[in-house]
């Protein structure tokens, strides 16, 4: 099943949202902020974006430039920031089996569903 990792404030993801609804598939909107993604949790969901952690943290949030920015960080102490801080996670996430994409901009989300 195809899984939206969702914040409702956030428009972009709002429209990654309103695509996946588009497309009349199902799927399941896992809303992170309210969540508590667990470490293991995200390190699988950065593993399918293969990506490195730092290319999904959203550097302009207040928290990131007041206690991370400048410091050398490993993957590891990134993705635990985020799992403390899911704020700096960049949104949407979107995942349908083995892939997934950040919906930035959301029309990406199209590469995949």
């Amino acid at each position: 099943m195809i899984k939206i990792y969702h914040n409702p404030r956030c428009s972009k993801s709002r429209q990654g949202l309103a695509i996946l609804k588009a497309s009349g598939k199902d799927f399941e909107v896992i809303k992170y902020l309210d969540e508590n993604l667990k470490t293991d949790q995200l390190t699988r969901v950065i593993s399918k974006l293969a990506i490195k952690p730092i290319n999904l943290v959203r550097k302009n949030e207040a928290i990131w430039k007041s206690e991370y920015k400048g410091k050398t960080l490993s993957d590891q102490q990134i993705i635990e920031a985020m799992v403390a801080n899911p704020k700096l996670i960049e949104r949407p996430i979107v995942i349908n089996g083995k892939n997934a994409v950040v919906g930035r901009p959301p029309e990406t989300i199209l590469n995949i569903i």
